[in-house]
C-alpha cells in the first residue's frame, strides 16, 4: 500500500510515526551530492553469516561519526571515520528539520537491482530506547516496504525518491520491521544515509551531577 502523495506527509501508524519529504534536497544539489559521495566514501564490501553460510553483503557500506563509537549489526561491527565536510552538512540540514541531534551515519551503496538489504529494525542497544533515524536517498529511486511485527494487516511500501528523506521516530524500531528488497529492474546506483545517534559507552557522569554531589558533601 502507497501511504504519502508528492507533498511532505507526516504518518501516523500504530506503535510509530513517519515524516517524509520527496524534495529535501533539489534535483541539482541531489545530483551533486550523489556524484560527491560515491566518489569520495571509503567504501567497505563486508562478508556476513547467515544460517552458517558466509557470503558478501549485497551492497557496500561505510561508517562516519563524530564520538569514535562503533557500530554493530548482523555480526559486523563497524568502526567509524571522523565527518567529511559534505556529510556534516547533510547532517546539519536533516537536524534542522527533525529537531534532533545525531552522531553517526551509516551509508549504503546499492549498486545495481539485485543489491538489498533484507528484513531488519535498527534496534541495536547502542541507538537506546525508540531512536529517531533519518535517512537520505540520493540516485536511482527505490521501494521501502515496513511491516508491523504481530499487527498483519500493517504491511506498507514507500517509493524513496532521488534526493528525498524518510524520519522514522517513536516505538517504530521496536515494533516494525524494514527492508529494501530486490528488484529484476535495471537500475542505476542509489545511495542511502541513515543518521541515528550512537549512545557512548562507559560515559561517566555529567558535569551537573558531579557539582550536585560535590555540593551536597560541602
Amino acid at each position: 500500500m502507497n501511504l504519502f502523495s508528492s507533498e511532505k506527509r507526516v504518518l501516523q501508524l500504530p506503535n510509530a510515526e513517519l515524516i517524509y519529504i520527496p524534495n529535501f534536497y533539489s534535483v541539482e544539489k541531489a545530483n551533486a551530492y550523489l556524484k560527491l559521495l560515491k566518489a569520495k566514501t571509503n567504501w567497505q564490501h563486508d562478508s556476513i553469516t547467515l544460517f552458517g553460510k558466509t557470503h558478501l553483503q549485497p551492497r557496500l557500506t561505510a561508517l562516519y561519526g563524530n564520538n569514535n563509537e562503533p557500530y554493530t549489526y548482523s555480526n559486523i561491527t563497524m568502526k567509524p571515520i571522523v565527518f567529511t565536510k559534505p556529510l556534516l552538512d547533510i547532517k546539519a540540514d536533516v537536524e534542522q528539520l527533525a529537531s534532533h541531534t545525531f552522531t553517526s551515519v551509516l551509508l549504503n551503496l546499492y549498486r545495481f537491482g539485485s543489491d538489498s538489504n533484507g528484513w531488519h529494525a535498527d534496534n541495536e542497544k547502542e541507538l537506546g530506547m525508540h531512536p529517531v533515524i533519518a535517512s537520505v536517498s540520493f540516485g536511482a529511486e527505490r521501494y521501502f516496504h515496513f511491516k508491523h511485527r504481530t499487527l498483519k494487516d500493517q504491511k506498507h511500501k514507500l517509493l524513496l525518491e532521488h534526493g528525498s528523506l524518510l524520519i522514522m521516530k517513536g516505538e517504530m524500531q521496536a515494533h516494525w520491521l524494514h527492508q529494501i528488497p530486490k528488484t529484476k529492474r535495471e537500475i542505476g546506483e542509489r545511495i542511502n544515509l541513515t543518521f541515528r545517534y550512537i549512545k557512548r559507552k562507559n560515559q561517566g557522569p555529567s558535569t551537573l551531577v558531579l557539582l550536585i554531589c560535590f555540593l551536597y558533601m560541602w
